[in-house]
C-alpha cells in the first residue's frame, strides 16, 4: 500500500502544483522529483515562436486555450502547462508543423507514442516530436491521455493530408468567408452605428450648406464668397461626422494622431502641390481678385472665368477653348481683370499733315465721337498730340467704352471708322509716310535722267 501511495504522489502533487501556479498562488519553484510534466513543458520550448490562432480567455489566468494552426486553419486547441502559457505552447507546435510542411519530403502519418510510466503520450511524424499530450491536457478535455492523443493525431493527419487543389481552394474560401462573416456579425453594431452617423452627417451637411449659402447671399452679395462659405461649412460638417463615425467603429484617435505625426513630413512633401492648390483656392475665394464671368488675363491666357474651384480655376478663352489653371499658378501670377470696372478706356492714333490745323482736326473728331451712343460722355473723350512724326502729326484720341471685350472691340472699330470719314469729309489730309531718297556721288546723266522722268 505504501508503494502504491508512492507511485501516486508524483502525479497528485504535479497536478496540484500546476493548478496552484496557474491560479497565481505559488510563485516559487519546489525542487523535488515531481517534475515529469515540468520537464515535458520545458521540452516544448526549444523552437522560436510563431503565430498562433484565436484564443479563449479565462477571467482568472488570462489566455487558457490557443489554436493549433495547419495551413491557415485551426485544427484543435491546447491548454497551458506549468510554466508555459497556452499561447506560447501553441506557437511552438505551429512552428514545428510549419517547419514540417516546408520540407520537400512527403509528410508521414502522425503516430501516437504512449509513455505509461510518465502518464504522457507524444505525437510524432517521421521520428520527430510534434507535441506532448500531458495528464493536464487529459484533465482539461475530460479524456484519457491516450484517447486524447489519438483524437489529436487523427485531426492532424486529416489536416496534414494535402487535399486536391480545388478542394483546398474551396476550404480556404470557406474558412475566409466564415471568418469574415463572423467578424462582420461581431462588428455589426459598430457598422450600423457608423452607417447611421454617415447618413445623419450627409443630411446635416446639406442643411448647413443651404443655410450658410442663403445667409451669404443675403449678407455678402458676391458669388465667390457665397461659394466659399457653402463649401467650407459643408466640409466642416463632414469632418466632424467622419470623426464621430470612426469613433463608433472603435478607432483609437491617439494612435492615429501619433501615426500622422510620424508621417507628417512625408505627407507634406508628397501632397505639397495638392495642398498648395487647395490653400490657394481658399485664399482666392476669400480675396476675390475676380469672380465668375469676369474677363481676365492670367499669364498667357485671356478669357472669361467660368468656374472657381478649390483646386483649379476654369477659363473659357475668346476662341472657344477651356483652360484649367491650377490655383497655385493663379495665386502666384499677375492678374489683369478687364471687367473689374464697368467702363474701360480705349485709344486710337491718327496722323494728319503738318500743314493742317490741329485745333480744327480736334473739333471735327470730338464732335463726331460725341454723336456715338456707345461712347461714354462722362468722362468725355479727349485728344492729345501724341508725336511729331517725320511726315505726320500723330494725334491720340481717347474715349471710354464698355469694359467687356465684345463692346470694347466693336465700339473702338466704329470710332476709328468714324474718325477717318469725318476727317476726309472736312478735307483734312492724312498722308502716308514720306521717304526722301538721297543719291550721293552719282554720274550727272543719272541725275538728269531722273529729273526728266527717263532713265537710259
Amino acid at each position: 500500500m505504501i508503494n502504491d501511495l508512492q507511485m501516486q504522489m508524483p502525479s497528485y502533487f504535479t497536478v496540484r502544483f500546476l493548478r496552484l501556479v496557474r491560479s497565481g498562488v505559488l510563485s516559487i519553484c519546489i525542487s523535488v522529483s515531481l517534475g515529469c510534466s515540468y520537464s515535458l513543458a520545458q521540452e516544448e520550448v526549444v523552437l522560436p515562436q510563431s503565430s498562433a490562432g484565436a484564443t479563449v480567455s479565462s477571467p482568472d489566468s488570462g489566455v487558457y486555450f490557443a489554436d493549433v494552426i495547419v495551413r491557415g486553419k485551426p485544427v484543435f486547441q491546447v491548454g497551458g502547462l506549468a510554466d508555459l502559457s497556452a499561447r506560447d505552447r501553441a506557437q511552438i507546435i505551429n512552428r514545428r508543423v510549419a517547419s514540417l510542411l516546408a520540407q520537400s519530403a512527403p509528410v508521414g502519418m502522425v503516430e501516437v507514442k504512449p509513455d505509461d510510466p510518465r502518464k504522457i503520450a507524444t505525437l510524432q511524424v517521421n521520428n520527430r516530436v510534434l507535441m506532448t499530450v500531458t495528464q493536464q491536457d487529459a484533465e482539461d478535455f475530460g479524456l484519457a491521455v491516450e484517447a486524447l492523443a489519438q483524437r489529436w493525431a487523427g485531426q492532424l493527419n486529416q489536416a496534414l493530408d494535402k487535399p486536391v487543389l480545388a478542394i483546398d481552394v474551396g476550404q480556404r474560401l470557406y474558412g475566409t468567408t466564415r471568418q469574415l462573416l463572423r467578424d462582420t456579425i461581431g462588428n455589426l453594431p459598430s457598422l450600423i452605428g457608423a452607417i447611421l452617423v454617415v447618413i445623419v452627417t450627409w443630411g446635416v451637411a446639406r442643411i448647413v450648406r443651404y443655410v450658410a449659402f442663403s445667409w451669404a447671399q443675403r449678407t455678402e452679395g458676391d458669388s465667390n464668397t457665397e461659394l466659399l462659405i457653402g463649401r467650407l461649412s459643408y466640409g466642416g460638417v463632414w469632418v466632424l461626422g467622419s470623426v464621430i463615425a470612426l469613433g463608433v467603429l472603435g478607432l483609437n484617435f491617439g494612435a492615429l494622431l501619433g501615426a500622422l505625426g510620424l508621417t507628417s513630413v512625408a505627407i507634406g512633401f508628397s501632397l505639397k502641390d495638392v495642398l498648395s492648390n487647395y490653400i490657394s483656392g481658399v485664399i482666392l475665394l476669400a480675396a476675390r481678385p475676380f469672380k465668375i464671368n469676369d474677363q481676365v488675363v492670367i499669364k498667357d491666357y485671356e478669357g472669361t472665368i467660368t468656374q472657381i474651384q478649390l483646386r483649379a480655376t476654369t477659363m473659357k478663352t475668346y476662341d472657344g477653348r477651356v483652360v484649367y489653371i491650377p490655383n497655385q499658378e493663379v495665386f502666384q501670377s499677375s492678374i489683369i481683370n478687364n471687367t473689374a470696372s464697368a467702363r474701360r478706356r480705349s485709344s486710337i492714333i491718327v496722323g494728319i499733315d503738318y500743314g493742317e490745323d490741329i485745333s480744327r482736326a480736334r473739333t471735327v473728331i470730338l464732335d463726331r465721337l460725341s454723336q456715338m451712343k456707345d461712347i461714354e460722355t462722362s468722362p468725355p473723350p479727349d485728344l492729345l498730340v501724341k508725336e511729331l512724326a517725320p511726315s505726320t502729326v500723330n494725334l491720340e484720341v481717347r474715349f471710354w467704352v464698355d469694359s467687356r471685350r465684345s463692346g470694347f472691340l466693336s465700339t473702338t472699330s466704329e470710332a476709328a471708322q468714324a474718325i477717318k470719314e469725318s476727317l476726309e469729309e472736312s478735307g483734312i489730309d492724312m498722308p502716308t509716310d514720306i521717304y526722301t531718297l538721297v543719291f550721293r556721288n552719282q554720274p550727272i546723266q543719272l541725275i538728269e535722267g531722273f529729273e526728266n522722268g527717263k532713265l537710259s
